[in-house]
């Protein structure tokens, strides 16, 4: 399979699917994942297959590199609809995120205040309260939920280490609605395992969870790029609408990306 890793601590600008011209911020290495969940649908790859020798780029890199590239933007264009935590991993699992978190905003809001800030997170950080105190600063506080079946959690996300559930949820449900979550539907099969998260089973506890977190947003997307497992397959249109429709139907605002 090929893999998508990205540059350290700036990549981009890309066109995300949801959030437009999205600038990176990439706080793990170059090359490789250091990730607090090993997805089986991540395009980065598995954890096992890209041990990094790099370092996690510091807070002084991540200021120095952002600013440098914020002043070519300001100069020669694009300018960007995002600056977005995202890349080789699990962002907020650098030990620096929260001053990074500051020194972001600072300098969106010195080279482009219309920007926003956004950060693509797993959640199994939530629970910590700096990472949380962190996180309500953000224009965009984007969270994985992909099910809250926790059996289907250990297949798909393969949470490393400890995963308490019950306690992310809860974490989720105390922002009040200062939370997106983002869910990844798909289907195929695992080792001749069924992976179809999109039927009732999985999506009408879900959606009751969704109800008790309140978010501001839900995504719900599908597979874009090659996976892991070759085995997985895209959630089709018609089953995306229909889950978007369920969400609607119970005053969730939903966006999807097909």
């Amino acid at each position: 399979m090929s893999t998508v890793l990205y540059n350290s601590p700036i990549f981009g600008p890309i066109h995300s699917r949801r959030l437009g011209v999205s600038l990176g911020i990439n706080l793990m290495p170059a090359d490789g994942k250091i990730c607090t969940f090993d997805c089986i649908y991540c395009e980065c790859g598995r954890n096992s297959e890209h041990h990094p020798k790099h370092h996690r780029p510091t807070r002084a890199e991540v200021y120095e590199a952002l600013r440098n590239t914020l002043v070519k933007m300001k100069a020669d264009g694009p300018e960007p609809n995002v600056l977005t935590f995202a890349g080789n991993g699990e962002p907020t699992a650098n030990p620096e995120f929260p001053g990074i978190v500051d020194d972001v905003l600072a300098l969106r809001d010195e080279f482009f205040p219309d920007a926003k800030v956004s950060v693509l997170s797993n959640g199994t950080r939530v629970t910590d309260p700096a990472i949380f105190k962190a996180l309500l600063k953000l224009d965009n506080n984007i969270q994985k939920l992909d099910t809250v079946n926790l059996e289907y959690i250990k297949l798909i996300d393969n949470p490393v280490g400890h995963y308490d559930l019950d306690a992310i949820i809860k974490a989720l449900c105390d922002f009040k609605g200062h939370v997106i979550i983002q869910t990844m539907f798909l289907t195929g099969t695992l080792d001749g395992r069924n992976m179809d998260n999109t039927t009732d089973v999985y999506v009408l506890p879900w959606i009751e969870t969704l109800k008790r977190i309140a978010p501001s947003q839900v995504m719900i997307y599908t597979i874009d790029r090659e996976t892991p497992v070759s085995t997985l397959q895209k959630a089709s249109r018609e089953v995306l609408d229909r889950i978007a429709a369920l969400l609607r139907k119970n005053g969730l605002e939903t966006s999807v990306s097909y």
